[in-house]
This record gives structure tokens, sequence and C-alpha cells, in this order.
């Protein structure tokens, strides 16, 4: 595949439509497997996660709820250090089965900020789910349950991801030439 510009930056193809797809496929079999006969709560992390957490869905046989929170760490291409909490969770998670739903961790501080919030509300369990995970970028030491693709430290667009808001339309991954 040729390499695309978005704003100023040129990408090129990391991971294709089909292996994106067929990886989402799998980790839902995973969770399909792992909540028989239980109803998870999905809480999905925006703005990122939404094509993520639409794909995962749609392939789960399990009786499950989603939700979404809208939380932010990026400004550009780096992360500005300061979690924002956009949208709230209104969701009461007592006792309830949470995955959480993730486009990326890289730094892993959003997750790392948000997760006591969450465990303050004692769920059942809490587990995460993440499409992409820069383990080299990693800080905040995290228990990851599902994981799509473990990715070299680049910056990528596409899938949901963006760069200063344009490409999360883009059915690829695209990686920083």
């Amino acid at each position: 595949m040729p390499a695309i510009t978005v704003h100023d930056k040129s990408f090129e193809t990391y991971l294709p439509e089909e292996t994106i797809l067929q990886r989402v496929k799998e980790i839902a079999a995973e969770i399909n497997k792992d909540y028989a006969g239980r109803r998870p709560l999905f809480i999905a992390i925006l703005n990122g996660s939404f094509m993520f957490a639409s794909d995962l869905f749609k392939q789960l046989n399990i009786e499950a709820e989603l939700c979404f929170i809208k939380l932010a760490s990026y400004k550009g291409m780096k992360s500005s250090g300061n979690v924002v909490t956009s949208i709230g969770l209104e969701d009461d998670l007592f006792n309830k089965e949470v995955i959480i739903v993730e486009d990326i961790v890289d730094t892993g501080k959003t997750l790392h900020n948000f997760l006591p919030k969450l465990m303050h509300q004692q769920p059942k369990s809490l587990k995460i789910a993440t499409l992409l995970h820069k383990a080299d970028a990693t800080e905040y030491p995290l228990q990851l349950d599902y994981v799509g693709f473990s990715i070299p430290n680049k910056f990528v667009v596409g899938y949901g991801l963006d760069y200063d808001g344009l490409g999360r339309n883009l059915k690829e991954i695209y990686q920083l030439v």
C-alpha cells in the first residue's frame, strides 16, 4: 500500500484491515469463552476505541453491556501528561464484571489514573482489552488481559487512532515513516 499523508506527516501501512479484523475475532472468541454464562459491562474509552469496540462487540455471542467514557492525554503526537475526563461514567459498577476497551496502551498513564476511580466502585472483576500495546513505551505497568498487537514505540493512526483529529476513519493502521 502506498504511503499516506495526515496533516504534515507521512505514514505507511502497518496493519492491514484483514489482519486487524481477524485479531479482533480472536479476542472476541477468548472473551466469549472466558465470560460464557456471565454478563460483562464493556467500558470503551473514547475517542480512539470506537472502531475496536464496535467490531469487538459484533463478534460477541454472550450477553454484554457497552458504555463509553472519554479520557484524553494526547495533544498532537505526544502525551500532554494530564488525563482529562470529558464524559463521565454513569453506570454503577458495584459487583459487575467490567472490561475496559482501549485502542492503545503506550505509557499507561491514562489507565493508571483511571483504574483507581473504577476500583473505588467495587466491581466484581476488572479486565483490560486493548487493540495495541507499546510495551517499550510503558511507564506504568498494567495487567493487560486481551492484547491485539504488541507494536514498536512508533506513532500510529487509523482504525480509530488519530493525529490531531484526522485519520480515525482509515480502515488500516498506519505507522509514521
